[in-house]
């Protein structure tokens, strides 16, 4: 797998945004609640000492182990940036970057010019398998 962007042109010749190989998946992932402890902005003292869901680091872990870009993202403030950063080194997470800013209360509704795959944590990380539901699109 490469994590080389494929550089793209539209019909007049003009560059487009580039885009990874289909086999390679751009994971975003939530921190607090999906890997590990729901620790809310107001405690930050409980952002040293909340412990990885065992499932959650070793399966973030294979998949950047199989060459997929992991960047986790939160709604921890830039002030948290640095427990955080120390947090995941700490446990041994590996991963390519850290977003911080997520905006807080859920409801979340991205829409974007790329293609995007959203999967609900729900109490466990396993392998991701195909399923088929009910999605909101734009109408054509």
């Amino acid at each position: 797998m490469s994590q080389e962007l494929k550089e793209l042109v539209n019909e007049k010749g003009e560059k487009l945004s580039p885009i990874l190989d289909p086999s390679v998946k751009n994971y975003l992932i939530d921190i607090d609640g999906t890997i590990t402890d729901d620790v809310p902005n107001e405690e930050p003292e409980r952002m040293v000492t909340c412990v990885p869901y065992p499932d959650a680091l070793d399966m973030t872990n294979k998949w950047y182990d199989e060459g997929h870009i992991i960047t986790y993202f939160t709604s921890r403030t830039e002030e948290h940036r640095a427990v955080t950063e120390e947090w995941l080194n700490r446990h041994g997470f590996k991963y390519h970057g850290l977003l911080v800013g997520k905006p807080r209360g859920g409801n979340y509704h991205w829409i974007d010019n790329h293609m995007v795959k959203a999967t609900r944590f729900n109490g466990k990380f396993t392998d991701l398998v195909k399923a088929y539901k009910e999605i909101e699109v734009f109408e054509e």
